[in-house]
């Protein structure tokens, strides 16, 4: 399966989820294994990079190298940028790198490389720390900027064929030497040609080191790894660990309101993009797409982007023609969309999300795909609201959640998370539920959706419901959601997992109300 990262300039994927990450306070110790931050030295203080001799020999890891094209000073300096915004105010990869691209110019293959280093370098934060804090005295006082540098640098270093290593030094230098920290360019230096010289003495963590292996080698935190091992076992934990998708695409799917699907695949076979047919019905992957924002049949409303867990959470949700729908958490309007086309026009959906510039994300959506009868507005849906009391046919909740089942397409979520915010989320989800399932009919339908693999956020979440809510029974999912999707559902809804499915980490339950 090709797999779905977002293009330069591209906008949100109309399906994509949402997920709920709390900001630390900067500056603040990180927790429960997350990445460290550093802070700043005082000035003049001597170097911190370790001499290069007396160092044992350690087995080179075994992971190849990617191939990339020869990385331009624009680019380098631009990642550099968007991974300070990232990693130092706490701002969301996606966002960060089309603000940046939006305020200066770049060629499309800086923007592509930028993109790539930027995501590779997030991917494998945990990795490449790993490699430089042996060759650092007192990595913890290092000047945030220039940590990130170093970051980025060994990325190339490490991660990166056909990047000159020498290339890459001497471009790291001018960059420390522009941000006004001259005292530091010898650190610089030094470091990054020690990693070179050294960097087939790395003592990587081997799989029998447990935790430590997956945490570093894969950078996700320690708290994460070992709520995976302990929720799945070793065998199926070491899977979804170590799962990487093989390729850069995304997935798109026609809007049969605007366009036939054999117009849609004539459309398709005219562009320059590979696409190769998904598993739910109409949903297609396409690869080299470049600025799809900018491309005229998406501009026309003929297509939306939209991940296949996505669409089968939106599917489970379609009931019938002219029904009343509630999708709450609802931004950027995919799953609105996806059930609005379904119904053909007919009925209304009422698509509501907690953040006001989130709502116009929705209004967009409407207006590019002619959906009328989606009704965007701006609501909290913790706040019970009285006279919706059983009036609706469908409620769909795509909760807030840690984003566990996207981590490959956002791995600054790796960053972000603790075990703390996973506490919190189960409770928001609980309240939410509680909330949003009195306005079900009876006979209705209540679908509840996460972009998570954790069992805290989906079936224990759903079989603590069912326990206080009697009046609500699980459902089969429709058998319009293709059978390879549909084998592994279980009593309480169908957890989908990257590794196994070629989709992104969903679950979804889907409950009638009696």
């Amino acid at each position: 399966m090709l797999y779905s990262r977002p293009a330069p300039g591209a906008p949100r994927a109309e399906g994509e989820r949402k997920t709920y990450t709390p900001r630390p306070a900067f500056g603040g110790p990180r927790t429960n294994g997350e990445h460290k931050t550093y802070s700043r030295p005082s000035f003049g203080k001597p170097s911190f990079a370790r001499p290069a001799d007396n160092k044992p020999a350690f087995v080179k890891p075994s992971a190849p190298r990617p191939a990339a094209s020869s990385l331009s000073s624009d680019a380098r300096r631009s990642a550099l940028q968007v991974l300070n915004r990232v990693l130092l105010d706490e701002g969301f990869a996606s966002l960060s790198l089309n603000e940046h691209f939006n305020m200066v110019y770049l060629s499309p293959r800086d923007k592509r490389l930028c993109t790539n280093i930027v995501y590779l370098t997030l991917e494998n934060l945990s990795k490449l720390d790993f490699a430089l804090d042996r060759l650092l005295e007192e990595p913890l006082q290092l000047e945030a900027r220039v940590r990130n540098l170093l970051r980025l640098s060994a990325c190339q270093i490490l991660l990166l064929d056909r990047v000159p290593d020498s290339a890459v030094v001497n471009e790291a230098v001018k960059i420390t030497r522009d941000l006004g920290l001259e005292g530091l360019t010898g650190l610089v230096n030094g470091v990054l040609r020690n990693l070179i010289r050294q960097m087939e003495e790395i003592p990587w963590p081997k799989p029998e080191d447990g935790v430590q292996y997956y945490s570093i080698m894969y950078s996700y935190p320690r708290w994460l790894v070992e709520q995976i091992l302990k929720d799945y076992g070793q065998e199926t934990g070491h899977q979804i660990l170590t799962y990487r998708r093989p390729s850069q695409s995304m997935t798109i799917r026609p809007n049969l309101n605007r366009i036939s699907e054999e117009a849609f695949l004539q459309m398709l076979e005219k562009k320059v993009w590979k696409h190769e047919k998904g598993q739910m019905p109409q949903a297609w992957h396409v690869l080299g797409v470049a600025d799809i924002g900018k491309d005229s049949d998406y501009l026309d409303g003929n297509f939306s982007i939209q991940g296949e867990g996505s669409m089968v959470a939106a599917e489970a949700a379609f009931l019938k023609l002219g029904a009343q729908v509630l999708d709450v958490c609802a931004a950027p309007g995919g799953k609105s969309a996806y059930l609005a086309e379904r119904m053909q026009g007919t009925g209304r959906i009422h698509a509501w999300d907690v953040h006001e510039h989130r709502v116009e994300l929705i209004n967009a959506l409407v207006e590019r795909l002619r959906l009328y009868n989606i009704r965007p507005a701006w609501r909290d849906a913790l706040v019970y609201r009285e006279q919706l009391e059983g009036m609706m046919d469908v409620v769909l909740i795509d909760a807030p959640c840690t984003g566990s089942g996207v981590m490959d397409e956002k791995p600054d979520l790796k960053v972000r998370l603790n075990a703390q915010d996973l506490r919190s989320l189960v409770e928001t989800q609980q309240k939410m539920l509680d909330t949003c399932s009195r306005y079900v009919k009876p006979g209705g339908l209540l679908v509840y959706a996460t972009c998570s693999i954790l069992p805290d956020e989906n079936d224990r979440q759903t079989e603590a419901f069912l326990l206080t809510h009697p009046e609500f029974s699980i459902q089969a999912l429709p058998e319009t959601i293709p059978q390879s999707l549909r084998q592994y559902e279980g009593p309480l809804g169908l957890q989908l997992l990257p590794h196994r499915d070629n989709t992104e980490g969903f679950y979804i339950a889907r409950m009638r109300r009696a």
